[in-house]
């Protein structure tokens, strides 16, 4: 059974905004810390941004100012609003969280969920 199941996924034009969703699936999971990466075909899987337990944020320089990373504790859920998207935002975005459950450090991984932009 998956431990993250995302949505929000889809085709939009550039300049426009998408919102995708990471939503825990045990409520054994004590979240860490929440991690968005994307890949692209050809590329290397890289971190596009970071949500500490305290709200800390941390984005990379190619979606800085532009992407949003936010968490529902209550719903054990992380979020990304991407706004402005361009072209080059095209890639499977996967979510991560890493976390514990009891005395056990543990990282779980979403499905993975498309997004495409067109010019």
């Amino acid at each position: 059974q998956a431990h993250l199941v995302e949505s929000g996924g889809g085709l939009v034009q550039a300049g426009e905004s998408l919102t995708l969703s990471c939503e825990a699936t045990r409520s054994t999971f004590n979240l860490n810390i929440g991690r968005w990466y994307r890949q692209a075909p050809g590329n290397q899987r890289e971190l596009v941004a970071e949500v500490r337990s305290g709200g800390a944020t941390k984005y990379s320089d190619a979606v800085k100012g532009r992407f949003t990373i936010s968490r529902d504790n209550a719903k054990n859920a992380v979020y990304l609003l991407m706004n402005n998207l361009r072209p080059e935002d095209t890639a499977v975005y996967y979510c991560n969280g890493l976390g514990t459950e009891g005395f056990t450090v543990v990282d779980y991984w979403g499905q993975g969920t498309q997004v495409t932009v067109s010019s």
